[in-house]
């Protein structure tokens, strides 16, 4: 709802960031993704939208997809890079761009300080108090700005982090460095994580047919990445009387639908 291309949790989480580069008289904004990152997306359309060039390292074979063209028209340079060099993102950055004073670094999926506090700030547009808040997680930056926000305007509520890797229990001690480090700051939250589906873009038959009629059904369109298995969790733990008659719960859609796109043949639509 916030913007088409920069959709969902990219803007939050960019916001600090573009402003942080502003600030530094930066002039190249240098990112990181793969060949279908929505991240990349909203940082080339982000970076046209406010007078900054683009450049993007992408994981993997020189591809082009709708994505990537999509990138190129908001004027974003692509450069790719074999997954084992793309691994040491800060090395990678300064390989090419150590001796030049406009570039400015922003990770993987916009992952970092400036992008957790700008993901904070969505508690702060709720128009009332919910008992629970359900997100999706890859790096867990939106999750840690969603419990920092709920922590200082939604005390009561209980957040809720489902990550979309396998074995993503590491995410624990990712999300706590971004946490505030206030005295008397010691936010409960929990991370569901057996709705992976095989891994990260790892999908099965039931997620598909659940995207598929939730978005028949409502007019909300969700990804087979992020926001389908969230939604997913938070019907199965309905089903399964987790929460008690009456609970409120709200549900983060964190946007990014372009990657759909890679994924169309896998829902064999008629």
């Amino acid at each position: 709802m916030i913007h088409p291309f920069i959709s969902g949790n990219k803007w939050r989480k960019l916001k600090f960031n573009l402003i942080k580069a502003e600030q530094e008289e930066k002039t190249n904004l240098v990112t990181f993704g793969g060949a279908w990152s929505n991240h990349l997306l909203a940082t080339a359309c982000a970076a046209a939208s406010y007078g900054f060039k683009s450049t993007a390292f992408v994981r993997g074979e020189d591809v082009n997809n709708e994505v990537l063209f999509l990138c190129r028209m908001f004027g974003m340079e692509l450069r790719f890079c074999d997954r084992e060099s793309y691994r040491d993102k800060r090395r990678l950055f300064e390989g090419h761009f150590a001796n030049d004073l406009q570039a400015f670094f922003i990770d993987e999926g916009g992952a970092g300080a400036e992008a957790a506090k700008g993901c904070a700030e969505l508690i702060e547009e709720l128009d009332r108090p919910f008992d629970h808040l359900f997100c999706a997680a890859g790096t867990g930056t939106t999750a840690a700005g969603i419990i920092n926000g709920a922590a200082l305007g939604q005390a009561e509520a209980e957040v809720h982090v489902v990550p979309v890797l396998k074995g993503a229990g590491f995410l624990r001690d990712e999300i706590d460095k971004l946490l505030l480090k206030e005295q008397d700051y010691h936010p409960e939250y929990h991370l569901h994580l057996d709705y992976h589906f095989g891994g990260y873009a790892k999908t099965t038959p039931g997620l598909l047919d659940f995207i598929r009629g939730f978005s028949a059904s409502t007019g909300i369109l969700l990804d087979p990445v992020y926001t389908g298995k969230m939604m997913y969790a938070v019907f199965d733990l309905i089903e399964k009387d987790r929460f008690p008659s009456g609970t409120s719960v709200l549900a983060v859609h964190t946007g990014g639908l372009f990657g759909l796109l890679g994924m169309k043949e896998k829902f064999k639509l008629a």
